[in-house]
């Protein structure tokens, strides 16, 4: 067999599948299916043997009872590569006319795949992003507005001398910003350096990172706004107090 190295395979390695043993003699990098676990490949013919053979002692069972066992000469799919210029949807037409066969272009196949098997995955996903997200606006919303309530005096000095509520709205918005910002470069290093201690493949691309910035200084303004409602509250006549 050919295994993926976050398999903890080395070369060398025997694996028993089924009722046969199974030697490492290749490794490969990110090779995962479609749940992001780590593949391992094994010829047409040991995958046949693999999924087909059954155990002895049900093989005696079914020669009991007159059974005759199935051939095991069975493909579930095969993959064909077209030359260039050849137009797939002809020729998946042309395997559709064939009797008990279908066929699928690549769009068609990656379709399926990401609405029967990805999609689900995504949606929590998506769903404990959200929550991920709403708890982390309550949390910067409340240390904003700590922080504001303690500078209300050095606010109301800013309001007696004269500073217009948007300089004032600024500055807790970038408070706010900066908490978001250190989050964000804090998330992405510890993502960088436990990555590969996953035991699913984990991917990050720049634009995904660059979307997630963007939703965090979303997620930073909108909580800002506690801060920004008691500072705009605040009377300047308290800069004056003991």
């Amino acid at each position: 067999m050919i295994a993926d190295t976050r398999t903890g395979l080395l070369l060398g390695d025997r694996v028993r599948l089924g009722r046969n043993h199974f030697q490492v003699v290749g490794l490969v990098h990110n090779h995962v299916n479609s749940g992001g676990d780590p593949a391992v490949y094994i010829s047409l013919l040991d995958a046949q043997t693999l999924q087909f053979e059954i155990d002895p002692a049900a093989v005696r069972v079914k020669r009991a009872k007159g059974e005759v066992s199935e051939s095991q000469d069975t493909v579930n799919a095969v993959i064909a590569r077209l030359h260039p210029g050849a137009d797939p949807e002809q020729v998946t037409a042309s395997v559709r006319r064939w009797k008990h066969l279908s066929g699928m272009t690549q769009v068609q196949e990656e379709t399926l795949l990401t609405r029967s098997v990805i999609e689900r995955q995504r949606r929590q996903l998506g769903l404990f992003m959200a929550i991920l997200m709403a708890v982390s606006a309550v949390v910067i919303a409340l240390i904003i507005y700590m922080m504001t309530i303690e500078k209300l005096k050095q606010i109301a000095t800013l309001k007696l001398i004269g500073a217009p509520d948007r300089t004032i709205v600024w500055l807790i918005v970038q408070q706010s910003l900066a908490l978001g910002v250190t989050g964000w470069f804090f998330g992405l290093g510890m993502l960088s350096m436990v990555k590969d201690f996953f035991p699913r493949r984990v991917v990050l691309d720049v634009p995904d990172a660059l979307v997630m910035g963007g939703i965090i200084a979303f997620v930073c303004v909108i909580a800002s706004g506690l801060g920004i409602r008691a500072a705009l509250k605040a009377d300047p006549a308290t800069a004056l107090g003991g």
